[in-house]
């Protein structure tokens, strides 16, 4: 695939472009053809700017940019802010820029005979139906005009927001790319579509149940196992009666096709429940959790905050034999993905692991004691504040710890209060959990995050406290046609090499 020209812009991070080849303006119907194309040929290519030719760019809330979909704007301001703390070697992977999105969540709105599938226009609750997204899997696409097909054929009422009437609300569309029948170079391209029907009733004993699994029947026996291109993995159904913003409510049902829904990424398998947070750009994800994996010595213990289904800590379990690892995630809906990872994971991995369901923002200190390495992969808006305490009191906190180790007494046994000895208790626990579990902190900080602002003010309050230095740090385009970065910052204690020589060397002159 070739490169894209990029702006003479010196210095600029070292960009990593996986471009492929241009778009059309006026695409054909989303039909499932033998094999979907992700691009579109050569001839078509407008420019080498890498610009996005979506027909839906502007009414669709989406994407906010049109051109150099490989170096978003955001990039330059990020390279400036580390430059600014002394990081010269900041780098950029553009990653793909078209079809990438394996994950949508779509509003259904309209009428039964002219149904709009698609996001919100920006600053109103009116629905841009969004049939060629050049963003979305090719199979979304497709997924989406069957959808469309039967919502017409089976007269299914698209919910009215102001009515609070309807059948369909959302529904949720998630690609999967793992198939070992195929070669691993057909495997994209090919990905089956799970698809989950946000249903306007409270269960499926509701009035309007029999246009649900009519619904689901046509989906698959349009786009199932047995149809002549099978590109549905599965039908799915969540109720919500909610008048508020939220997409999903509690209840979930499985109607039709696979019931586990399998992913590779970071060199293990990963299952993800419809109800899981699931990373919208595989592909991307996947090249950051191999950098990420780099950064991890062999051997080491490591702790894994906001860690979801455990994707982060279980993929360097496998990947750097880890002693131990410990999965720490809010959502108890995770603890189901996980205990299905770990069933697959490699035989060779035989590390301690656990999984807790638990507020990593309560007593965050007692989560890092034992741990070499830390991974916090938080949400948009960042740490919890009494995490950003604790990493940067860590200093003091480890005196601590060594001081009660050496008198024979530990920060386990020390701990009373229930409430953070249930925490504590692992809801998964693989392998034999160690009685004397070792008294370090953590000498390395992986931080992934998805939210650029809210990074920088974490990265200040880490390095003022001079506990951490900025050893490296690497974006990713996850998201093109947005500005916005996820960004992989590893931090090490100390102050650092240079800085504690630029400090001796300025205490020099002062004499």
């Amino acid at each position: 695939m070739p490169p894209c020209l990029l702006s003479a812009r010196p210095p600029s991070p070292v960009i990593t472009c996986r471009v492929s080849l241009g778009a059309v303006r006026n695409p054909p119907p989303p039909a499932p053809p033998s094999s979907l194309p992700l691009d579109p040929p050569a001839a078509n290519l407008p420019s080498l700017t890498c610009a996005l030719q979506c027909p839906h760019f502007q009414s669709c809330s989406g994407c906010t940019h049109e051109f150099n979909l490989h170096r978003p704007i955001i990039v330059d301001e990020a390279t400036d802010f580390f430059k600014s703390i002394g990081l010269l070697d900041f780098t950029f992977d553009s990653c793909r820029l078209y079809g990438w999105r394996c994950r949508a969540k779509l509003a259904v709105r309209g009428t039964s005979t002219s149904p709009l599938i698609g996001l919100y226009q920006e600053g109103t609750h009116n629905v841009v139906d969004i049939p060629h997204c050049k963003a979305h899997h090719p199979r979304i696409n497709a997924a989406v005009e069957l959808l469309r097909q039967g919502i017409k054929e089976l007269n299914v009422e698209p919910y009215d927001e102001d009515d609070r009437t309807g059948d369909l609300r959302y529904v949720q569309m998630a690609v999967t790319t793992y198939n070992t029948s195929l070669p691993a170079s057909e495997r994209y391209r090919n990905g089956k579509v799970q698809i989950t029907l946000v249903w306007n009733s409270r269960n499926e004993k509701s009035p309007n149940s029999d246009k649900l699994e009519s619904l689901a029947k046509f989906l698959w026996r349009n786009g199932g196992s047995r149809s002549r291109e099978h590109y549905i993995h599965s039908v799915w159904a969540n109720f919500q009666t909610s008048t508020n913003n939220v997409i999903f409510g509690n209840r979930w049902r499985h109607l039709l096709g696979e019931t586990d829904f399998w992913e590779n990424v970071g060199g293990i398998d990963i299952s993800l429940a419809p109800s899981s947070f699931g990373q919208a750009n595989t592909r991307a994800f996947d090249i950051l959790l191999r950098k990420l994996q780099k950064y991890v010595p062999y051997g080491a213990s490591v702790t894994d905050l906001y860690a979801g289904a455990g994707v982060i800590g279980l993929s360097l379990a496998a990947a750097r034999k880890c002693r131990s690892v410990k999965c720490v995630e809010i959502n108890k809906e995770s603890q189901l993905s996980f205990e299905k990872t770990v069933s697959r994971l490699p035989k060779s991995v035989d590390g301690n692991i656990s999984w807790h369901n638990a507020d990593n923002s309560i007593e965050p200190l007692s989560w890092l004691v034992g741990s070499d390495v830390l991974v916090i992969d938080p949400p948009r808006k960042g740490l919890d504040s009494s995490l950003v305490h604790a990493l940067q009191s860590i200093g003091s906190a480890e005196r601590k710890v060594k001081s009660l180790s050496e008198s024979s007494s530990s920060i386990v046994k020390e701990e009373k209060r229930p409430w953070i000895l249930r925490a504590k208790e692992a809801s998964v626990q693989i392998g034999s959990k160690s009685n004397s579990e070792n008294q370090t902190l953590p000498q390395t900080l992986i931080y992934i995050s998805c939210g650029w602002e809210s990074f920088k003010e974490d990265c200040k309050s880490l390095l003022s406290s001079k506990a951490w230095h900025l050893e490296k740090a690497h974006g990713f385009n996850f998201f093109p046609g947005t500005q916005s970065i996820e960004v992989l910052a590893v931090f090490k204690r100390g102050q650092g090499l240079k800085k504690k020589k630029l400090a001796k060397k300025k205490k020099k002159n002062a004499f």
